[in-house]
Parts: C-alpha cells; structure tokens; sequence
C-alpha cells in the first residue's frame, strides 16, 4: 500500500509540474515587441494599405527602391492633384507605436508648391501632421520617424501619407519605402 500512495503522490506531483505545460506550440511573442505591419516595404504591392492608383511601382537601377524591389510613390506629374496612402494598425494596451518610414524626393520644382503631409493618428488622440516635406527633401533616402504614444486601452492607429501637387510649379515625386510599425 505504502508503494501505491508513494507511486500516486509521484505521479500526481508530476502531473501538476508538468499539466500546465503547452507542448508544441511556439512561445507567444510579447504583447509589446516587434513589427506588426504585414506589408512594411510595399513588397506585395498595397496589401495591408488602402492606396490611390499609380501608387506602388518596382525600383529600377536608376531609381531603386530604399530596400527590397517595390516602394510607394507619388508621382509628380505637375498636375493640381492630391493622392494619399494610410493603414491602420491595432496598438495593444500599454503598449508605445513608433512608425519609421524612408522618403526620397525627385524634383523639377523651384520653389514650394508641392507637399507630402504625413501624419499619426491613434485612437483618442486627434489627428494631426508629424511631417510636412517638400521639393527640398533630397534625393537621398531618409529615415522620418513617429510615435504614438501609450494608452491604458487597446487602440487604432492609423499613418497617412497625403501628397498634394500644385500644376505650373515643376514636379515633385515623393518615394516612400520601409514603413515599419514597432511596438515596445
């Protein structure tokens, strides 16, 4: 009898140190790491983004893009039009969003007229623009980057990019790549 109680008390001890346990499956990343945009450099055209047409185009030698084979861009085309390109995210509670993203500007304008507007919006702070380039950005890639902030509540956040082109000032194309969305 002794060695049946011993053989239960085992088993049962093992059964609690080890019950709990998840076999096979892979750890849960943390609620507040990593990159959480399906689609950050444009490489599947605009999935995960909603997009104007003519937005997503494959670099080339003589414009290839920041990293990968695709980029988003703004063509300038000297025409009075706007085009805008945003997504949207979930931030999980207490948990900070920075968005960085890589914009070239290729130009023929001569004094400002032509705009990109980039803005962060997350859910119970207003909307408003972090950036506002212009014809004078470079031709060089550089790196922009954003944060929302943290909230005690799981919230959307939502990037835009809105470019609007003046006619009759030149043209300006903005080129966007590498838009991540960084939870810490």
């Amino acid at each position: 009898m002794k060695a049946f109680v011993t053989t239960t008390l085992a088993a049962a001890l093992l059964l609690l140190t080890t019950g709990s346990a998840s076999h096979g499956q892979p750890a849960a990343d943390p609620p507040c790491g990593g990159q959480i945009h399906p689609n950050p450099g444009f490489e599947r055209g605009t999935t995960g983004w909603t997009a104007g047409p003519r937005i997503v185009v494959f670099g080339n030698a003589t414009r290839p893009a920041h990293t990968g084979r695709a980029y988003a861009t703004f063509a300038g085309l000297d025409v009075t039009r706007a085009d805008l390109l945003r997504t949207t995210v979930t931030v999980p509670a207490n948990c900070d969003l920075t968005v960085r993203f890589w914009v070239r500007t290729i130009t023929t304008e001569i004094s400002r007229g032509d705009y990109l507007n980039v803005g962060l919006a997350a859910t119970g702070i207003p909307p408003k623009t972090r950036f506002s380039l212009a014809f004078d950005g470079g031709a060089q890639w550089r790196q922009y980057a954003m944060s929302s902030g943290t909230a005690t509540t799981e919230r959307t956040a939502t990037a835009s990019f809105l470019a609007s082109e003046t006619a009759g000032n030149g043209a300006t194309a903005f080129d966007v790549d590498d838009v991540t969305f960084t939870l810490s």
